[in-house]
């Protein structure tokens, strides 16, 4: 999930819009209500935001430094201003990136794996046994072969890579897929995903790689 923060209501929806095309769930708040809740957010919800996108915000509203007290997460400004002397304001407040607008959807997401990869040695694919599975919204491959999934799917095979050794539970996928503020859509979809996605696996590998335990959650097994 990606938290967009901006004075603009406008402005999140339109994101909000735009990410939900590339399968990418969201969550946007005005700045007033945003320091309140990276402060009291429960730690698995944090734990499923993979990025902050700053906006037009007033100055000194939200501390890049505040979200880095709660969460490793990438702190992006969406700026719209384009002179030396705000990017390097916006620099010195903490945020890892200033991002000129316009810009597209898939080069944020590109940034975002990118920072990410740098902060945590991160790899920009996972390998589970023939199986290679891409970060950045590319398709799986198995055996070399891309496995064309629909968006959903393969972003729970990425948040499951991506926890590797870890297991997830479903509200932990659905907030990571959905959004931990979407209430119209049941959690329970997350297993209708994940059962299209395993018989999908199944056919091209010969054996499960997801194994679920009722009440624990699901984790990605060789």
């Amino acid at each position: 999930m990606i938290v967009i923060v901006d004075e603009r209501e406008l402005v999140t929806e339109g994101y909000s819009s735009l990410f939900d095309r590339e399968g990418v769930a969201t969550a946007g708040f005005a700045p007033c209500e945003f320091g309140e809740w990276v402060s009291s957010a429960a730690d698995t919800d944090l734990r499923s935001v993979r990025a902050f996108l700053i906006g037009d915000c007033r100055d000194g509203a939200i501390s890049p430094r505040q979200i880095r007290d709660r969460t490793g997460a990438p702190v992006i400004a969406l700026s719209e201003q384009h002179s030396l002397e705000h990017t390097l304001r916006l620099f010195e407040s903490g945020v890892d990136d200033v991002v000129r607008k316009p810009v597209h959807i898939r080069e944020i997401l590109a940034r975002i794996t990118a920072i990410r990869r740098r902060g945590s040695e991160e790899a920009a694919y996972t390998e589970v046994g023939s199986m290679r599975i891409f970060m950045d919204g590319r398709d799986p491959e198995i055996d070399g072969e891309p496995l064309p999934l629909p968006r959903r799917e393969r972003r729970i095979l990425e948040y499951l890579a991506s926890n590797r050794g870890r297991r997830v539970t479903k509200t932990q996928v659905f907030n990571a897929i959905y959004g931990i503020f979407d209430e119209e859509v049941e959690e329970n979809v997350v297993e209708s995903h994940i059962s299209k996605l395993r018989k999908k696996l199944r056919e091209k590998l010969g054996h499960d790689p997801i194994d679920s335990k009722r009440f624990l959650g699901y984790r990605l097994v060789f």
